[in-house]
């Protein structure tokens, strides 16, 4: 069986595919990793390519002349969005999107670590992704930059601290700000390699209540994730 490919670029060591790897294997498709972290480069248009997924990172969208990737990787989403060809991008995934199809992208007022509610729109409840998702939904997050919605496209869910969680762009482009792939063992892992930025936050963001709060909560967003992430693929030719 010949597989299609799928381009994922991934930003850090720690954040990887997670729980999508599983459905997009069987559906057919092979993953195939850009790692801009090892220095790898990114193509200039996703041509072979049957869809691309952009993972999450620590860096921000606005820091390109920190991270010369960055202006790489907007250039190649841009190229996605010109073909229709699905795309899904996750925490910084989805902040890469807003701004390759033209809205800004900055620091929140504060960070949303750990489990949050996130509240469909209209739009959202009636997305194909996401028919017959509850209204109200916990999930995992771990960022402080946000972006506004693009113009033409449609925000799909808001929580209370940030009101643009899940966009869609155009008809086959999704960028999704919580972290919809995590499993309880990347979330143990997150906590250890970001101790800095969690000792920083002592006060504000409580780990132990995180560790704590995860095994009630991983079950039900394994089922959600893994339900957009199969509806996703569906639209890949």
């Amino acid at each position: 069986m010949a597989f299609k490919k799928v381009l994922v670029i991934q930003h850090v060591e720690c954040e990887g595919l997670g729980i999508i790897e599983a459905p997009l294997r069987r559906a057919g498709f092979a993953p195939e990793f850009i790692k801009v972290f090892r220095g790898q480069g990114l193509p200039r248009t996703a041509q072979g390519y049957s869809a691309v997924i952009a993972l999450g990172g620590p860096m921000g969208v606005y820091e390109e002349d920190i991270h010369p990737f960055i202006s790489a990787e907007l250039r190649l989403i841009e190229s996605v969005l010109r073909s229709g060809l699905p795309f899904l991008g996750v925490c910084l995934g989805s902040q890469m999107l807003a701004r390759a199809a033209g809205a800004r992208v900055y620091k929140g007022k504060g960070k949303e670590i750990g489990w949050y509610k996130v509240r469909l729109t209209i739009d959202g409840m009636a997305d194909r992704l996401f028919l017959g998702f509850p209204e109200e939904f916990t999930v995992f997050q771990w960022h402080g930059d946000t972006f506004d919605v693009p113009p033409g496209a449609v925000n799909l869910a808001s929580s209370e601290m940030f009101p643009n969680q899940l966009i869609r762009v155009g008809r086959n482009a999704y960028g999704v700000q919580f972290h919809l792939e995590v499993t309880g063992d990347m979330i143990k892992d997150w906590i250890e390699v970001n101790g800095r930025e969690l000792e920083a936050l002592k006060g504000v963001i409580d780990p132990g209540k995180i560790v704590e709060e995860t095994p009630r909560n991983v079950p039900d967003l394994l089922r959600y994730g893994n339900t957009a992430v199969e509806r996703f693929l569906r639209a890949i030719d």
